[in-house]
């Protein structure tokens, strides 16, 4: 069993970086192995409607590193997308992402597999609700199963760290798999 995290924060070994850590140590030690993939250091164009992913091979045409994006996916049994909080939506990476995930509408490669939402944010879980609601649409449009959620509370670099009951927030989503 796999998990492949993408990490959408600018941020190494910061609140996102840390929490996503934290389900990827919690998932070893299920006997799952693990990949991350930070979304900053890849080159990931933007989807230009061409619509070749509804035809022939239902992939993208697009030659970027989404290819080994796309890879990573299809061999996971979980996927875990972590962004904090830009202006109550996901950071402009992982947003092209999404959109990226079209290939997965008509392949319907991610039927089945499952779905974790990491948001840290200054002002906690109350805002995260519309980027909440755009996963689980996206989620289940893409066929993934959605795990849950961990909402925390931090905003400041590694902040998480000091807030053992953020942290702990994990635990909900971990006994799930």
């Amino acid at each position: 069993m796999k998990i492949t995290a993408l990490v959408g924060s600018p941020r190494k070994m910061s609140n996102t970086d840390i929490l996503v850590d934290k389900i990827l140590e919690d998932g070893a030690k299920k006997g799952y192995s693990s990949e991350k993939i930070y979304l900053y250091d890849q080159q990931i164009k933007p989807c230009i409607d061409c619509r070749a992913c509804k035809r022939g091979e239902l992939e993208c045409i697009i030659i970027d590193d989404m290819r080994k994006i796309y890879g990573s996916l299809d061999s996971a049994d979980i996927i875990i997308f972590g962004t904090p909080i830009y202006f109550y939506g996901p950071t402009g990476p992982m947003k092209t992402l999404i959109d990226r995930l079209r290939p997965y509408i008509a392949n319907k490669k991610l039927r089945g597999k499952k779905g974790i939402l990491v948001v840290p944010s200054e002002e906690g879980p109350e805002c995260t609700e519309p980027l909440v609601e755009l996963y689980k649409m996206s989620f289940h449009y893409l066929g993934l199963e959605y795990l849950g959620a961990v909402l925390a509370t931090a905003y400041e670099k590694a902040e998480i760290l000091k807030k053992p009951g953020e942290l702990a927030l994990i635990e909900d989503v971990i006994k799930l798999f």
